[in-house]
């Protein structure tokens, strides 16, 4: 945590608002997020000179609605222009929000928006299940899945470049076609896909069992991913703990985008999220009568996991489909954002607690500060 907390609030206020990233959205969506830039936030003066505090409330917040509502707009928009080219090319798509905006633990105001473009005209599905033993998949196609993905992102990437001559095309990723500026007020990932039937689908025929597998063009191979039981895991975790979870994982994310280390951007914001689905409930759960427990809960699930990597290294992603930390780097991030938090946790309990600052304080006085202050309502 090498930045100045000045500087590190500054960078929050940047994200929050949007103006980190002005260049990628239109000239009047410029001018909107400018404006909307000069408004305090409630949460500001809930922590008036104390900039750790103030810091780690800004760092739990929701990214404001307005905000995100046009994020979802624009991805719409994208939607219907794809949706019009490509059914002109007899390609019948179907569409679904996955990522950070669609389970609303985005950090930025001007956030990209992942958009999956699903050939709707076929899906895969697992052997084993249900439906398939019972003969109902039984109408093969004449393509493979592979070829299928390849001219569906050929021909968005020539659908959206004809529909949005003044924005920016970038089709030089793997996975997503990347649409940002011209006319749009938001930057837009389109990820062409197609649906899996999993051997869970095939029983419950709820959505969040249905799988994805997305195209990597440079490797020439799909991927199968499960966003929707990914969103769902997270939003029944996040009843549970009463808005506490998605709190943690925003607070860790931006404490990422803030560290001056590079060891940290090893973990991925995917696995910075399936990490502290794993966390305590009751101990995220206390932040709904004193925030900070929130931050409390963070540092001492965080700090565990970096003193025990055995123990990490058997945690699962929300959707069972790997393991958590499977790598060296993903560990080392996991010790550095453990070292930001153990220093955040210290100088929040330090502004809370004038005591905390005339001796060495311990672990536990830090974290029954953070669990027990109460802090003035917005």
């Amino acid at each position: 945590m090498a930045r100045t907390i000045k500087d590190r609030i500054a960078r929050l206020d940047s994200r929050r608002s949007g103006i980190d990233r002005l260049t990628a959205v239109a000239q009047d969506s410029q001018l909107e997020v400018l404006a909307k830039s000069l408004v305090q936030e409630g949460y500001k003066n809930r922590a008036k000179e104390q900039p750790y505090t103030e810091y780690t409330l800004g760092s739990m917040q929701e990214v404001d609605a307005n905000y995100t509502r046009i994020s979802l707009e624009e991805a719409d928009r994208i939607a219907k222009q794809l949706t019009s080219g490509l059914n002109n090319e007899d390609i019948v798509v179907d569409f679904r929000i996955q990522g950070s905006v669609a389970a609303n633990i985005h950090i930025r105001g001007v956030s990209d928006v992942d958009l999956l473009v699903l050939d709707a005209g076929f899906f895969t599905y697992d052997a084993a299940g249900r439906q398939s033993r019972a003969g109902h998949y039984n109408s093969p196609i004449s393509f493979t899945p592979l070829s299928a993905l390849n001219t569906l992102r050929t021909r968005s990437e020539a659908i959206l470049k004809n529909k949005f001559p003044a924005a920016t095309v970038d089709v030089s990723g793997a996975k997503a076609i990347k649409i940002s500026g011209g006319s749009l007020r938001r930057p837009v990932d389109v990820v062409p896909s197609h649906w899996h039937n999993t051997a869970a689908y095939q029983e419950s025929f709820s959505e969040r069992d249905r799988g994805v597998y997305i195209l990597d063009r440079k490797k020439q191979q799909t991927i199968l991913n499960m966003p929707f039981k990914h969103i769902d895991e997270l939003n029944q975790r996040d009843a549970m703990t009463l808005a506490g979870l998605k709190k943690s994982i925003r607070l860790c994310k931006h404490v990422k985008a803030d560290s001056d280390s590079n060891l940290v951007n090893g973990l991925p914001s995917f696995d910075i999220a399936a990490t502290m689905w794993h966390a305590e409930i009751g101990g995220l759960a206390s932040g709904y009568f004193h925030e900070l427990a929130i931050l409390a809960e963070t540092q001492r699930h965080l700090d565990y996991l970096a003193r025990n990597h055995e123990f990490a290294k058997t945690l699962s992603v929300p959707d069972g489909s790997r393991r958590i930390f499977d790598s060296a780097a993903k560990l080392n991030g996991l010790n550095q954002l453990s070292i930001e938090m153990d220093d955040l946790a210290t100088q929040v309990a330090k502004e809370q607690n004038l005591l905390l600052k005339i001796y060495q304080p311990t672990w536990r006085d830090i974290l029954e500060t953070l669990r027990t202050v109460s802090l003035p309502a917005a």
